[in-house]
């Protein structure tokens, strides 16, 4: 499977408990030479205090377990 197709798989786990609180996130690209995945917080999360938390503890920690190759996310 296609490291895109996964990290998508792997945002729509995430995406209900996103939405939940009024927001979404959005993968803008994958390098795969670096490991990196940009994603783009969306509506509540984009602007939500805790949202550096929500990236890396949250959406990176399961990347980064779930998804080979994927080292850490960045904000877009």
């Amino acid at each position: 499977m296609d490291p895109r197709e996964k990290i998508e798989e792997v945002l729509n786990v995430i995406r209900p408990a996103l939405r939940a609180d009024g927001g979404d996130v959005e993968l803008i690209d994958f390098d795969e030479d670096d490991g990196i995945v940009q994603l783009r917080l969306m509506g509540a999360c984009g602007s939500c205090p805790i949202s550096f938390m929500t990236l890396k503890q949250g959406i990176e920690k399961r990347l980064v377990n779930v998804v080979p190759g994927v080292r850490g996310v960045q904000a877009f």
